[in-house]
C-alpha cells in the first residue's frame, strides 16, 4: 500500500462520504483495482498482478478485524490512481458516482488532445456535457479531483470550473474522453463525452504574478543576506578630536604595534581640519613620532632583502646542482647514442632512449636558460649600483667576490662547452639518420630529371621528324606544280596552232561561223579536261587505309558542324578516337584535299580564329 499512499499524496479521509455499497461488484473491484490493491471479499481471479499488490496481504483481514472498506470516491483522494510503473500501460476503468456514470474511452484510440498550459493555471475548460447535466452532477464529479471555488456554466453544453490548487487541475485533465451518463437513461440528453482542457482565466495569472514576485523578492533577500554575510567588515568608527585623544593617539603612535592604526586616525585628524594655532604642537610632536619609525621601517626592509639575497642564493645553488645532473643525465644519454652501445640495443630501446635523452636535454636547457637570466640580473643589479655610485670613489673588489665570479664564469663555461658536444652528438645522429634520405631523394630527382629530358628529346624527335615529311611534301608539290605549268603551257601552243590553223582552214573552205563555234567549244573543253587531269595529279592519293578512314570520321564530324571547327576542337574529337594522332598529322591532311576541305577565318581582331569546312558537296554542284 506503500507505493499507492505516495502517489495519492496527501489524504484526507471524511467518513461521511462512504456511501459506496459493497454489494455492487463490479464498482468495487474497479476501485480497488485503481488503487492497486486486490479486492476485498470477492472471488474469482485477481485483477492486478501480484507484483502491484501488496506483498503478503489476506483479503479476509478486513472482515476479521472489522475495518470499513475504504471507498475510493472519497473528496481529496481523486479519481487518478496512483503512477504506475513504466512498464505497465494505464488502464482506466468505469467511475461510479451517485447520480451518473463515466465509462472509459476506447484505450486503443489516441490521449484527447489539450492546449498549452497557462502559467499557474487552476481552471479547466469542461466540453461535451450532457444537456440535463445541472451544476450540481458537475460538482459532485469534479469535487474529488480537489477543492472547487467557483463554476460557471453555460447553456451550450459547457462549463469552466476553478479549483483551489494548480495539482487539481491534472486530476481533472484525467478525466477528458471520459463518457458521462446520467443514471441509467438512454436519452441522448443525458449522455454526453467530457472533453476537459486548460483554460485561460485572469485570476489566475494574476496570482500567478503575485506568487512570482513573492519568490523574486524572497530571492532577492536572500542574495542580499549572503552578500552582508561575505562582505568585509567596515573599519571601526574614527573618535573625534580632544586633547585627551590626542595624548592617547601620541602613545600610540611611539608603539610599534599600534602604530598602522594610529597613523590612520592622525591622517583622518589632519584631512577634518582639527589642527589650528592651539593644537598646532601637539600634531607636530606627533607628526615627529611617526618620522621616527622610518629608521624602523628601512631597517626592516633591509632585514627582508637580506632574508630574499639569502633565499635567491640558496635557490642559485640547487638550480646549479639540479643542472648538473642533467647535465650528467644528457652525457649518458649521448654516451648510449654512440655507435659501441647503440648497436647492442633494440628497437623499442633505442626509441625509448631517443625520447628520454630530448626530454632530458629540453629540461637541462630550460634550467640553463634560467640560471642565465639570474645571473644577468645580478649583473644588472651590478651596473645599476656601479652607475649610482659617487665617480669620485673606487671600486674596491673583494678577493671572494672575485672568486664567486670566476666560480660562475667556469661553471657556465663548463654548461656551454656540455651543450656544444650534445648539438655536435645531435647533429651526427641527424646526418647518421637522413644520409640515406638524402641519397635516395637525389637519385630520385636525376631520376625524374633524365626522364623528362628523354621525354623532351622524344619530343623533339617526332617534331622534327614531321617537320621533314611536310618539307618532302612541299618540294613534291612544287615539283608537281612546276610540271604541270610546263604541260599546260606546251598544251595551250598545240591548242593555239590547232587553233590558228583551223581557222586558216575555215576561211579558205567558207565555212560558216557555226562550224568555228563547235570548234571553239571544243578547244574549250579540251582545256578544262587537261586543268582536271592536272588538278587530280596534283593532288596525290591516299597513302594508307587509316588516311581514308580519318578522312570519314573528319567529313562526317564536319558535317554535323556546318559553321566549322578549330583544329584544337577537331583534334581533340579525334584524340578520343586515336590517342596517338597530333593536330598537325590532321591539319596536313585537310590541307592535301582542297576540294573537300576549306579554311575560313571568322571574328575580328582579338576574337579572329581560324575554322576548316567540308565543302566536297559543293564541288559535285559546280561540277
Amino acid at each position: 500500500f506503500l507505493a499507492a499512499a505516495d502517489g495519492l499524496g496527501s489524504i484526507a479521509i471524511d467518513t461521511t462520504q462512504l456511501n459506496m455499497s459493497v454489494t455492487d461488484p463490479t464498482a468495487w473491484a474497479t476501485a480497488m483495482n485503481n488503487l492497486g490493491m486486490v479486492p476485498v471479499g470477492l472471488a474469482g481471479q485477481q485483477l492486478v498482478t501480484d507484483s502491484i499488490c501488496v506483498p503478503g496481504f489476506d483479503p479476509s483481514l478486513s472482515m476479521m478485524t472489522g475495518i470499513t472498506p475504504i471507498n475510493p470516491m472519497i473528496p481529496g483522494m481523486g479519481l487518478v490512481p496512483p503512477p504506475p510503473p513504466t512498464d505497465v500501460p494505464v488502464v482506466k476503468e468505469i467511475i461510479h458516482c451517485k447520480s451518473c456514470t463515466l465509462f472509459p474511452p476506447n484505450p486503443n484510440l489516441p490521449p484527447p488532445s489539450t492546449r498549452e498550459r497557462p502559467p499557474g493555471c487552476k481552471t479547466v475548460f469542461v466540453g461535451g456535457l450532457p444537456e440535463n447535466a445541472t451544476e450540481e452532477i458537475i460538482q459532485e464529479v469534479f469535487e474529488q479531483c480537489g477543492d472547487i471555488t467557483a463554476i460557471r456554466k453555460s447553456k451550450k453544453n459547457f462549463c469552466h470550473i476553478r479549483f483551489a490548487e494548480e495539482f487539481m487541475v491534472d486530476k481533472a485533465i484525467y478525466l477528458s474522453g471520459y463518457r458521462m451518463r446520467l443514471g441509467s437513461s438512454t436519452d441522448k440528453k443525458d449522455s454526453g463525452r467530457l472533453h476537459v482542457d486548460f483554460a485561460q482565466a485572469r485570476d489566475d495569472f494574476y496570482e500567478w504574478e503575485c506568487k512570482q514576485r513573492m519568490l523574486a523578492r524572497e530571492e532577492r533577500h536572500r542574495r542580499k543576506m549572503e552578500e552582508d554575510r561575505l562582505r568585509p567588515p567596515s573599519p571601526p568608527a574614527i573618535m573625534h578630536y580632544s586633547e585627551h585623544e590626542a595624548a592617547l593617539l601620541a602613545e600610540k603612535l611611539k608603539d610599534d604595534s599600534k602604530f598602522s592604526e594610529a597613523i590612520t586616525v592622525l591622517l583622518t585628524w589632519i584631512e577634518r581640519g582639527e589642527v589650528n594655532r592651539r593644537s598646532a604642537n601637539q600634531f607636530y610632536s606627533m607628526v615627529q613620532s611617526a618620522n621616527s619609525h622610518v629608521r624602523r621601517l628601512m631597517n626592516e626592509k633591509a632585514a627582508h632583502e637580506q632574508e630574499m639575497e639569502q633565499a635567491k642564493e640558496s635557490f642559485k645553488n640547487a638550480l646549479t646542482g639540479i643542472l648538473t645532473q642533467f647535465e650528467q643525465i644528457v652525457a649518458v644519454f649521448n654516451a648510449s647514442t654512440r655507435q659501441k652501445a647503440w648497436d647492442h640495443f633494440s628497437k623499442a630501446q633505442r626509441k625509448n632512449i631517443d625520447i628520454w635523452r630530448k626530454h632530458s636535454e629540453e629540461l637541462r636547457n630550460a634550467h640553463s636558460e634560467q640560471l642565465m637570466g639570474i645571473r644577468r640580473e645580478e649583473e644588472m643589479e651590478m651596473s645599476d649600483d656601479d652607475s649610482g655610485d659617487n665617480p669620485t670613489k673606487k671600486l674596491r673588489v673583494d678577493d671572494s667576490a672575485l672568486a664567486a665570479q670566476a666560480y660562475a664564469l667556469k661553471e657556465e663555461n663548463d654548461s656551454l662547452r656540455w651543450q656544444l658536444d650534445a648539438y655536435r652528438n645531435e647533429v651526427e645522429l641527424l646526418k647518421q639518420e637522413k644520409g640515406q634520405l638524402f641519397r635516395t631523394e637525389e637519385s630520385l630527382t636525376k631520376d625524374q630529371q633524365l626522364q623528362f629530358l628523354q621525354q623532351t628529346m622524344q619530343g623533339m624527335q617526332q617534331q622534327l621528324l614531321s617537320i621533314q615529311e611536310e618539307l618532302n611534301n612541299k618540294k613534291s608539290e612544287l615539283e608537281q606544280a612546276k610540271e604541270e605549268q610546263t604541260h599546260t603551257q606546251a598544251m595551250l601552243k598545240v591548242l593555239q596552232e590547232q587553233l590558228k590553223s583551223a581557222k586558216e582552214l575555215a576561211e579558205v573552205n567558207g565555212h560558216d561561223e557555226s562550224q568555228a563555234n563547235e570548234i571553239n567549244v571544243l578547244t574549250v573543253a579540251l582545256v578544262n579536261q587537261d586543268r582536271e587531269k592536272n588538278s587530280e595529279k596534283r593532288s596525290p592519293g591516299l597513302k594508307s587505309e587509316k588516311e581514308a578512314l580519318l578522312i570519314g570520321i573528319i567529313s562526317t564530324f564536319l558535317h554535323v558542324h556546318p559553321f566549322g571547327a578549330n583544329i584544337e576542337y577537331l583534334w581533340s574529337y579525334m584524340q578520343q578516337l586515336d590517342s596517338r594522332i597530333s593536330a598537325n598529322e590532321i591539319e596536313m591532311l585537310l590541307m592535301r584535299l582542297p576540294r573537300m576541305f576549306k579554311q575560313e577565318f571568322t571574328g575580328v581582331g582579338a576574337t579572329l580564329e581560324k575554322r576548316w569546312k567540308f565543302c566536297a558537296f559543293e564541288g559535285i554542284k559546280t561540277v
